[in-house]
């Protein structure tokens, strides 16, 4: 039909608008054999037969169709409606979607927000005229088309005076803890000499990355035990660096937590934690030993040495420490 064409040309026909539903429903109405019809016998004007809703719709619409057949048709459309409910409605909605669409687009023309709830206003506006509309005035179309219209203006108006969202209390911040990295920590505490860049290297890939000593060792070619105490001296600096606050405070870019967090997965012994010296234990400890428990979460781990300066002949070996997920 021509106003089909029309109505999908004005691209308001567009899936999920609440006219676009109301058009669908509508051709279910007047398709297959048994279509929605007026009985054209009653109506001046119209053929003698049974005559579909869309022919009706578009009889209607044609320029030389006169004023008192369009309040007729309407009037019997609108009783139809009110006495037989929700298909007399759909009907109605279909005979009137060009002139709805009409003012759907008028309306949202210029609306830069998505234009479903004016197209779902106008609808509504229409459809709750249907039961008061008086029918004995003339121009019964032309008066529900401007409830329509208020309805939808009504829609327009509200949005536009809704708040605007403020941008001041949008704003980008820091991700709860723990967003930083160890790496952080090593990179403060070599910029500041505290430790080498090579020492930082060594305790990041043994202490926190699960790296064992004899591995990292045996990449930088040096011996276990020469490994061990370049180790051991530089946690020592590492560790009164970062417990006497130089590498916990917020001004400096690190994080407290982050730095306890490294300097607790340094291996300070119980001893080493109390007076900042390591204490004597057992010679026999091996490298390789597992640490079982919840200590060593079950794996094997790298061995963890904190040295104090001690006389030259006594063992400066101490329980490891394993880093727990």
């Amino acid at each position: 039909m021509t106003t089909h064409r029309r109505t999908a040309r004005s691209g308001f026909g567009r899936d999920g608008m609440p006219l676009d539903a109301a058009r669908s429903a509508f051709e279910w109405l007047v398709t297959g054999p048994h279509p929605v019809s007026l009985d054209g016998r009653m109506f001046s004007g119209l053929p003698s037969r049974p005559v579909p809703l869309d022919e009706v719709r578009s009889r209607l619409l044609r320029r030389g169709c006169s004023q008192k057949l369009r309040d007729e048709v309407w009037a019997h459309l609108v009783l139809r409606a009110r006495t037989d409910g929700a298909t007399w409605t759909v009907g109605c909605v279909g005979v009137a979607l060009p002139a709805l669409i009409a003012t759907a687009s008028t309306l949202s023309a210029k609306f830069a927000d998505d234009p479903s709830d004016i197209h779902a206003a106008v609808l509504a506006g229409f459809v709750a005229e249907l039961t008061v509309v008086d029918l004995r005035k003339p121009r019964i179309m032309l008066r529900l088309r401007w409830a329509a219209y208020r309805a939808g203006h009504a829609a327009v108006r509200e949005a536009l005076d809704a708040p605007v969202p403020s941008g001041h209390g949008f704003r980008s911040t820091l991700p709860p803890p723990p967003w930083g990295h160890p790496d952080f920590v090593l990179a403060r505490a070599v910029a500041e000499g505290a430790i080498t860049a090579a020492e930082a290297e060594l305790i990041g890939a043994t202490r926190l990355e699960g790296v064992a000593l004899v591995d990292a060792a045996h990449e930088r070619g040096l011996s276990y035990e020469a490994a061990k105490k370049a180790r051991q001296r530089a946690e020592l600096r590492l560790v009164a660096y970062l417990r006497d606050g130089e590498g916990t405070t917020a001004d400096n870019g690190s994080d407290p937590d982050l730095a306890d967090y490294v300097a607790d997965s340094v291996v300070i012994t119980d001893g080493a934690k109390r007076s900042g010296r390591a204490t004597k234990v057992h010679s026999g400890v091996s490298p390789r030993r597992r640490i079982r428990g919840v200590q060593g979460c079950g794996r094997k781990a790298a061995p963890a040495h904190a040295q104090s300066e001690l006389p030259q002949g006594t063992s400066d070996t101490t329980s490891g420490v394993s880093r727990c997920a």
